[in-house]
Order: C-alpha cells, then sequence, then structure tokens
C-alpha cells in the first residue's frame, strides 16, 4: 500500500494545462460552490535524466536534463530487442512551476498514476511521498510546501530488478525469470489534485437488489478533514442516467474529526434503473456534495453500472440469462515506449478486444491496468477480470504485506467500474498460501462486497489441489494447457471442476502447438492459430458448466522467457503493433452479421515461394455469413457452407475448401457472402503483386494540442483491393509535417515483422494544425495519412 494517500482521480474531471519547465502558473484554482473542485495533468515537459546526488534539491543545476513528456519510458526502444540492461538504474524526474494562491489556499496533492518500479516523490526540496510496485497510484500532499514561486517538483524512479515488491524475485537477478518485462518510467499520467481543507476522498457506489424491483445504491463515503469540522455535514448524493435524474438522498453528521470519516448512504426507488449489460452498457453518473455549515464546499463524481454478475457451477449469468464468457487476455505493452501511451491509445485496446474481435470478457494480465483502459471497458460492454501484480513466485513477509497492499490499493481504485465482474487476489499460477490468499480474499470482500475473487492455476496439481479456492474465494481458474493428442489433433480441456463455478483463464498460446505465431513463419501455421483458438471456445461452449474461456492471448508483448524471439513474446491474436494476425480471423467472425458481416481467410491470396499453389486443399475460411460463393478470374468456383458438424456450439463456424491451384496459374479470388438470399459482403483477392500497394492509416482523425495526445498509424503491404501481403521486405521511411512528433522505429523494416508494423504520432502542447505523416517503401511507393491536432481536451478517439 502507498506510504502516502490521496483524493482518487476519477472524482476530480476537470483539466487544467500545465506550464513547462522554466516555472508556468497553474492558474486560478478557487474552492467555491461554483467551482468546487479543480485538477491538473503535469504532461509535457518534464526534465529527465539518471539520479545523481542532489538531483531532488531546489538548486540543483538541472540545465543538462532532457525534456520528455508523461507518460515516458527512460529509454529509447524499437519494438523488439528490449535490454533491461538499458532502464535498471535509477533516474529523476523534475518539474518547475508556479502556484497561484488559488492552490496554496487548499490542499494539493500530486497522483501518479503509474511509476516502475518504485517512487520517491519530493516538492522543495522535502520527502512527501513514496511507492513501490507500478502499477497502482502513488499519491502525496503538497500542502503547506508550496511557495508562490518557483517550485520544484522531483521524483526519483528505481528501475532495477530484484527488488522485494511483485512481480520482481529478489532473489533471481534475472528480470527474463517472468514473462514480460517492464520497462521503467513514469509511464501514466501525473497529475495535481486541488481540494479544500474538507473534501469528499473517495466514494464506492454499489448497487444491490439488482434484479428485482427494489434495486438500490449504498454509497460508501469517505471525507478527508485537516482540521476537522464543528459545524453540521450534509452529504447529498444523486444518481442519473442519460441526464435524468432517477434518485437522491441525503445524511447528515454533527460535525468531524480531523482525519478521514466514512459514511454510509442508501439511495432506494431505482427500479426505473436501465442495467449495465455486454449488449447495453447502461452507466449511470452519481455526484455526491459535501456542506458545511449550510455552504457546498465540495463534490465528488463518479459512475456506476447496475449489472447482476454471478459465477455459478452452473455456468456464468450475466443480469439473470447465461452468458458463455469469450475473451483473451491482455498485456498492456506496446512497441517504443514499454507502457507509455496516453489515454487515447490504452482506450483503443478495448475498442478492438470488444468492436473488433467480439470478445465480452478480458482478462488484465497480470497486474492492475489503465483506468482509461477501464474506462473503456465500461462505455463498451467489456467485462474484465483484474489481478495483482505478480507471476508465478511468492515472497517473503515483505513482499507479501506488499501484494495485500496491492488488493486494497486494486480495489479502491476500480470498484466502481461495472465491467470489473472479478477480482484476481492471488499470484498467476501459484499454489499453497493458504494464509496469504485467505487474507487477500477476505481484505477484497470487505473492501468490495458484490464481487468474488479468483486466481489461475496451472498445471496437473493445480487442477487437483485439494481444498482450491481457499475460503473467501468463489471461482476456480484454469490455464488449461493440455497437450495435442497428434500433431494435427485438435486440443482438449480439462473437465470443469464439480461443485464450483469454473473459468478457463488461459488457453493456447504458444504452448499448445508449440509454434511462433509470426508474419514471417509458414503461412499454415499462421492459419493454424485461428483454429486452435476455435477448437478451445468450442469445447468450453459445449459444456454449460464452463463460466467461459480467456484464451492466451490477445497482443503480442515483450519478453525474453521461454518462447520468445529477439526479446518479444508472438501468442496473440493481434500482433505488438496492434494489427489483427491470421488467427484473428475466427474471433473477428463472431458477430450477427447484421451488426457486421466479415470474411476473413485464414490464408494470403499469394504465389510467393511460401505457397507457390496457393493455400492449398483445405484453405479455411472464416465468415459469420450463412454461405459463401467463391468465384476464380470471375468463373463461378463453387459454393461453401459453415462447418456445423464439425464446430457445433460456435455461433459463426468457418468454412473449408479445397483452394490449391495449379502450377504457373495466378487467377483473381473473389467471395462473396450471403445472409438469406442477401449478398452481404463481397471480398476481392489479387494474386499480381505487380499492383501491390502501400497502406498507410491513422486511428484518428483528430488529436488534442496537449503534448501528450498520440494515435497509431498503422503500415501494410496490401493487394490492389486492400487485402494483406506477406512476406514483404525493405525499408518504410517517415516524414512528418505540421504540429506532432514521431514515435517509432525509422526507417521501418518490413522484413522483421512480415510486411505490417506501425508508428504512432503524439502532439505537441498548444500547437494546432494539420499533420502528414508521408511513409515511402522503395517498392510499393508513398502514401500518405492526414490527423488534425485541435485545442481541447484529449478523450475519446475521433
Amino acid at each position: 500500500m502507498n506510504q502516502s494517500t490521496g483524493p482518487s482521480r476519477r472524482g476530480f474531471l476537470i483539466g487544467l494545462g500545465v506550464g513547462a519547465a522554466s516555472a508556468t502558473s497553474l492558474g486560478a484554482l478557487l474552492f467555491s460552490a461554483a467551482t468546487p473542485l479543480t485538477s491538473g495533468s503535469f504532461g509535457d515537459r518534464w526534465l529527465f535524466g539518471e539520479y545523481e546526488a542532489g538531483c531532488t534539491d531546489v538548486d540543483f543545476d538541472d540545465s543538462r536534463l532532457a525534456t520528455v513528456t508523461v507518460p515516458h519510458c527512460v529509454t529509447p526502444l524499437s519494438w523488439q530487442d528490449w535490454q533491461p540492461s538499458a532502464w535498471e538504474t535509477s533516474w529523476v524526474y523534475r518539474q518547475h512551476f508556479d502556484a497561484s494562491d488559488g492552490l496554496r489556499a487548499g490542499r494539493a496533492f500530486v497522483r501518479l498514476d503509474g511509476v516502475l518500479s518504485a517512487a520517491t516523490v519530493y516538492l522543495n526540496g522535502h520527502r512527501i511521498g513514496s511507492a513501490v510496485g507500478g502499477y497502482l497510484p502513488l499519491t502525496a500532499e503538497l500542502t503547506g510546501l508550496l511557495t508562490a514561486r518557483a517550485n520544484v517538483l522531483a521524483v526519483t524512479v528505481d528501475g532495477r530488478w530484484r527488488q522485494d515488491v511483485p512481480p520482481d524475485r529478489p532473489a533471481v537477478p534475472r528480470p527474463s525469470s517472468i514473462d514480460f518485462y517492464q520497462p521503467a518510467g513514469m509511464y501514466r499520467p501525473a497529475t495535481v489534485l486541488a481540494t479544500p481543507r474538507t473534501f469528499l476522498d473517495d466514494v464506492f457506489a454499489m448497487p444491490v437488489d439488482v434484479l428485482t424491483d427494489a434495486r438500490a445504491l449504498v454509497l460508501r463515503c469517505q471525507i478527508d478533514s485537516a482540521t476537522g469540522e464543528r459545524d453540521p455535514v450534509a452529504l447529498t448524493a444523486t444518481l442519473s442516467q442519460d441526464g435524468t435524474v432517477l434518485g437522491s438522498t441525503t445524511t447528515e453528521l454533527a460535525g468531524l474529526t480531523t482525519g478521514r470519516t466514512t459514511a454510509e448512504l442508501t439511495m432506494t426507488g431505482l427500479a426505473g434503473v436501465r442495467l449495465w449489460d455486454v449488449t447495453d452498457p447502461a452507466l449511470c453518473d452519481v455526484l455526491v456534495t459535501l456542506a458545511v455549515g449550510g455552504r457546498q464546499v465540495h463534490a465528488y463524481r463518479t459512475r456506476t453500472g447496475f449489472r447482476d454478475a454471478r459465477f455459478t457451477p452452473d455456468g456464468f449469468w450475466l443480469n439473470g440469462r447465461r452468458l458463455t464468457l469469450f475473451g483473451v487476455n491482455r498485456h498492456q505493452w506496446y512497441p517504443y515506449v514499454g507502457g507509455a501511451m496516453p489515454d487515447r491509445v490504452q482506450r483503443r485496446d478495448a475498442e478492438l478486444l470488444r468492436d473488433e474481435l467480439n470478445c465480452t470478457m478480458v482478462r488484465c494480465s497480470t497486474y492492475p491496468q489503465s483506468t482509461a483502459f477501464l474506462d473503456a471497458c465500461d462505455e463498451l460492454g467489456l467485462m474484465v477480470w483484474e489481478e495483482i501484480p505478480g507471476w508465478d513466485y511468492v515472497g517473503d513477509l515483505t513482499w507479501r504485506d506488499r501484494a495485500l497492499g496491492d488488493v486494497h490499493d486494486m480495489v479502491v481504485r476500480d470498484r466502481n467500474h461495472p465491467s470489473v465482474i472479478v477480482w484476481g487476489t492471488r499470484v498467476n499460477e501459484t499454489l499453497g498460501h493458504a494464509s496469504l490468499y485467505g487474507r487477500s480474499d477476505l481484505l477484497a470482500q470487505r473492501l468490495d462486497p458484490s464481487r468474488p475473487c479468483t486466481g489461475a492455476v496451472a498445471g496437473l496439481r493445480g487442477y487437483t489441489e485439494p481444498g482450491y479456492p481457499p475460503r473467501g474465494s468463489s471461482v476456480f481458474s484454469f490455464n488449461d494447457y493440455s497437450p495435442l493428442a497428434t500433431p494435427t489433433a485438435p486440443p482438449t480441456l480439462r473437465p470443469p471442476r464439480s461443485g464450483m463455478p469454473y473459468l478457463v483463464s488461459e488457453a493456447i498460446g504458444t504452448l499448445v502447438g508449440h509454434a511462433h505465431y509470426r508474419r514471417v513463419d509458414p503461412v499454415g501455421v499462421q492459419a493454424d492459430q485461428a483454429l486452435l483458438h476455435a477448437w478451445v471456445h468450442e469445447l468450453a461452449a459445449a459444456d454449460p458448466h464452463y463460466c467461459g474461456l480467456l484464451a492466451w492471448c490477445g497482443f503480442d508483448y515483450p519478453s525474453g522467457w521461454y518462447h520468445s524471439v529477439a526479446g518479444v513474446k508472438y501468442p496473440g491474436v493481434v500482433d505488438f503493433f496492434r494489427i489483427p494476425k491470421l488467427g484473428a480471423a475466427f474471433y473477428r467472425s463472431q458477430v450477427d452479421p447484421s451488426v457486421r458481416p466479415v470474411i476473413e481467410p485464414a490464408f494470403y491470396w499469394d504465389f510467393g515461394p511460401h505457397s507457390p499453389h496457393g493455400p492449398g486443399r483445405s484453405a479455411t475460411i472464416w465468415s459469420n455469413c450463412d454461405r459463401l460463393v467463391l468465384h476464380l478470374d470471375g468463373d463461378r468456383l463453387r459454393t461453401l457452407r459453415p462447418e456445423r458438424e464439425r464446430f457445433p456450439h460456435l455461433a459463426y463456424p468457418p468454412f473449408t475448401t479445397n483452394l490449391a491451384v495449379r502450377s504457373g496459374h495466378f487467377p483473381e479470388l473473389r467471395i462473396d457472402g450471403y445472409v438469406g438470399d442477401e449478398l452481404v459482403l463481397r471480398r476481392n483477392f489479387s494474386s499480381d503483386p505487380t499492383l501491390d500497394q502501400l497502406s498507410c492509416v491513422a486511428d484518428d482523425a483528430t488529436l488534442v494540442a496537449d503534448g501528450v495526445d498520440a494515435t497509431r498509424v498503422a503500415v501494410r503491404a496490401v493487394d490492389r483491393y486492400g487485402a494483406p501481403r506477406p512476406y514483404v521486405t525493405g525499408p518504410v521511411t517517415f516524414s512528418v509535417t505540421g504540429p506532432a512528433v514521431l514515435v517509432g522505429d525509422n526507417p521501418f523494416d518490413f522484413a522483421a515483422a512480415g510486411g505490417a508494423g506501425a508508428v504512432w504520432l503524439r502532439t505537441m502542447r498548444g500547437l494546432t494544425g494539420q499533420v502528414v505523416l508521408t511513409a515511402t517503401h522503395p517498392d510499393l511507393g508513398t502514401e500518405e495519412t492526414l490527423v488534425r491536432v485541435e485545442a481541447g481536451r484529449a478523450g475519446h478517439a475521433a
């Protein structure tokens, strides 16, 4: 648990621009009934460098330090071959600023949302807070130490491995002993929070009796008072949905003592609230105001969602209906910057998982992830398993106490997210430790009685462990890497454990099939990935005693451990650059065609040295259509029907056909998809590589000129119809004009990535206008993408 605590970020929603390193005003921050709260983001223009003696002092000469933007990684990275030695030392970030009378009139805090792997905070030479563990916030109070001008905030960062903190292993010298690399830095937002002397520190909004007409909202409010209050104190809460107030309640206290006070309110009469669901993620806005002596002094805003999520021995139930959970695991790492991507980019992962891969659930493996990602999951209807940091190891008493602190901070940070339906309170793939996990489960239940607890186990012993799960838990979660019976046989799953809720928390990865899934690998290997994932989801859907299955995994990620290649692990159905692979074709097809018709071949229409006769005799096409009609060079070849006998429990089974082409014949392929008698989608594929071109597409048309906002630009080799072309070599070079900077390799090596990759464009504070990114390949030509940078607040993707 962090040594210093303070207000949560969610309750403070008003943005404030923060100045440069040369001492710029934070602006007027006043507390009144009209403006009860404000906040600001320390975003760009931090001074940064390696730690040296005196670097936290006010008069330290920081003219030699570099100017950087937060979120930030301490070392430049490519997309592969990461070297932990580049970040395994100590660092410092410094920020100079003036403090207005308004900021100094009340209380002020700085909140660091994530710093890997340990941080200590100094204001004007005074140590004001510290924390170890990089996945949950550190909040430190600035009150009483601010001066009108020339304040210096310094943050020292310890990026060394072997710290006695989850998920590190102090007895093991190599960071590659866990499954993922953790580049050091202030890789999540840094925020200034300004409050009155007495303020609402936290509000837990817990819906109850959701499936009855007596549904209600229990509000557990924590008030923090610097000096106490003798006058009467009133708390008033309102709940609204879609702009309409549906309920309110008030309670009064005789006064407040110094420190923290907890008050509870219950709001009833909420039968008209619409439930949050994967198909209709209806959110509610909660506003709690604090009045002292009849004068409003503070307000706290948060969101919640009314939903009933139950894990039972008979499967998973959402709002009273059975639903087989369908999803993947997610790592939060990105090329070039580690975890240091802004909110927009974090949100994009949730959009990809829900809207493109059609997942209903994601496991945040194996650490708490960005709140921006969770916000997007709330809004999209993507359910979440969130868990504490750790991987296959439990340390000494200090390590264990810190793991319990992670449980506390994770639950308190994220318990208002309706998307979070289960807490992972145990370290991934560990057994025993009944005392620790009894404590961690009970702690989570005390902080949030509305959700169950779990923890993933693996191997035969984990599957049969007596007495598992321990007291207080309610979901058995198993990482099921049951082997293939033969190299060509489908995978298997162990049957659900009798008498307890059973969730498959991992499957496939690179451990089933024992293959990497890279674009430079043989096409057959790439295509098999989709079939393997389909098989395990078929098996989970076939038995109603499975709550569902979360496959390993969504995205490729950096790793120096088993089955890595050049520091990258390739089990993702989406690559490191967030570009779907052939393995994603199965997930992309599992959507109602009325929402989005899909035709996704698990092959490339390519006649190069890797597939001179085309896709072969057992080519797979993933689609949600009723039938597919294939044409070669305009001539009708055959009509295909889905393989319902082979995959009877998939909503949309694959289509299989013979697409072996005689030597020297290079026809064009056309696939027409029909639902009933209606043609709903047509896709064309060219066999002529001389007509190939470079695709260069930005995720967002508009960015915000805050110096932090960013968007991905994906580059691919494609045929004349836009279908991917594999195994393309040669460099892609980039040039940028306009108010943005390029984040990524320039030039980018197409050969190493199999003809697909990405860079990111990041804005520059206060500079607006059009950005033109030009990508050039020696054979595929030149392509441009345009992005508009505007003034305003960063938020959702355009």
